[in-house]
């Protein structure tokens, strides 16, 4: 896990960014009012509306047997009602109307969440299973921003690298599968990335490992030459693509049909493709991999917060969490969790806790001028310039 001490100027650098400022006055009217922190609950008003990821808020009605929604609402009386997205770029969007209570964040989305005020500081004293939380995954970069708590933990994963066994031989070890213009030639227009700005940083990530020339510290933190390289990469890996993904139910499609066979993933969509129709397998590289950890934050706009503390507090919760994490493949928020996980080598497999495999892998961050790897003498590229180069990329 890579963590920095640049938590509070990083904060103050994207606060500063032009660009993100321009999106901080997007919020709402009422986020001052609303961002006062409370010492106290009160009653739970009847409901909270749920922003997140697919696989986080399920209720039984995807998968009868899938549902930690039921009890919550149950214990408190709180009626959940959720929306997905695909994307943190099309959370963000969404969290800006106003709608919901709750937004469950990457590592990516957070910091423009409090430049932006549509999230605010949350008390963890009225969170009592915040306490059960490993220590490695609170007061990071991605969650806490001047000293203060803007969410809490939800779990952590990586982006790994699938491939269809019986297609992709010699099975890859490496991201160079994707990379390198000769491994890449094999399956052309078979090849699938995650469609976001922030895949930049997986290309980032493999110069870091393959070209030390280019000095890269941070996958995140890219000067104008690292960006650029980064950006090329990307370029010449386009004409290998058959299609980006930010939908995860496309990319099940894509490999049980064929149309894909190699590129970017998440384990629930390892988890979920039918292996009657495809055998696929996926790896975490030598070079490691970037990834997620999650953040339960409470919006400025929040219309139930009671009910929103009262979702942190549950999701949170061993029980709530375990079924929350194995479901969707990744590893959980604390070591309690494991027990009430179905597989006995769920933690196992997806090394909770274990703080050495954590260190694979590169969090999601918010790129911003301010070089979140520690330089001074030069300017790094903010996620504007991410989004724009993006643009590019895809053509």
């Amino acid at each position: 896990m890579r963590t920095t001490t640049h938590r509070r100027r990083a904060l103050g650098a994207l606060l500063a960014s032009s660009a993100l400022v321009a999106l901080a006055a997007c919020g709402g009217s009422d986020s001052d009012s609303a961002s006062e922190v409370p010492t106290k609950l009160g009653k739970t008003e009847g409901k909270v509306s749920i922003l997140a990821w697919p696989g986080y808020v399920e209720d039984g009605s995807n998968d009868p047997k899938v549902d930690w929604v039921s009890k919550f609402e149950k214990d408190t009386g709180c009626q959940v009602t959720s929306k997905t997205y695909g994307t943190s770029d099309e959370a963000f969007n969404l969290a800006k109307t106003g709608d919901y209570d709750v937004v469950v964040a990457s590592g990516d989305l957070t910091a423009r969440m409090v430049a932006s005020k549509e999230a605010v500081e949350v008390n963890t004293d009225l969170i009592p299973n915040y306490a059960k939380v490993f220590d490695f995954l609170k007061d990071q970069d991605w969650n806490t921003f001047d000293g203060k708590h803007y969410g809490v933990p939800h779990g952590y994963g990586a982006n790994l690298l699938m491939y269809n066994e019986d297609e992709v031989s010699p099975a890859p070890t490496s991201w160079s599968a994707v990379f390198e213009p000769d491994e890449m030639a094999k399956y052309k227009g078979k090849i699938t990335a995650y469609d976001s700005p922030i895949y930049i940083a997986d290309a980032a990530l493999y110069l870091m490992k393959t070209q030390p020339e280019l000095k890269i510290k941070n996958p995140y933190a890219l000067d104008q030459k690292q960006f650029d390289a980064s950006v090329d990469l990307l370029k010449a890996q386009r004409g290998n693509i058959g299609e980006y993904w930010s939908d995860y139910l496309k990319e099940i499609s894509a490999f049980e049909t064929g149309d894909s066979v190699l590129g970017t993933t998440w384990q629930v969509i390892v988890n979920s493709i039918d292996t009657k129709k495809t055998k696929v397998k996926a790896i975490l590289p030598e070079e490691g991999a970037t990834g997620w950890s999650d953040t339960w934050m409470i919006s400025s706009h929040a219309k139930n917060p009671n009910c929103a503390y009262a979702w942190l507090n549950y999701i949170d919760s061993p029980e709530a969490n375990a079924q929350a994490t194995e479901y969707f493949g990744e590893a959980p928020n604390s070591q309690e969790a494991c027990d009430f996980a179905s597989d006995p080598g769920f933690c196992d497999s997806y090394k909770a806790g274990d703080e050495e495999f954590a260190s694979k892998l590169w969090y999601w961050r918010t790129p911003v001028a301010e070089c979140l790897d520690g330089r001074k003498d030069v300017e790094c590229k903010d996620y504007s310039e991410w989004t724009k180069a993006w643009t590019e990329i895809k053509g």
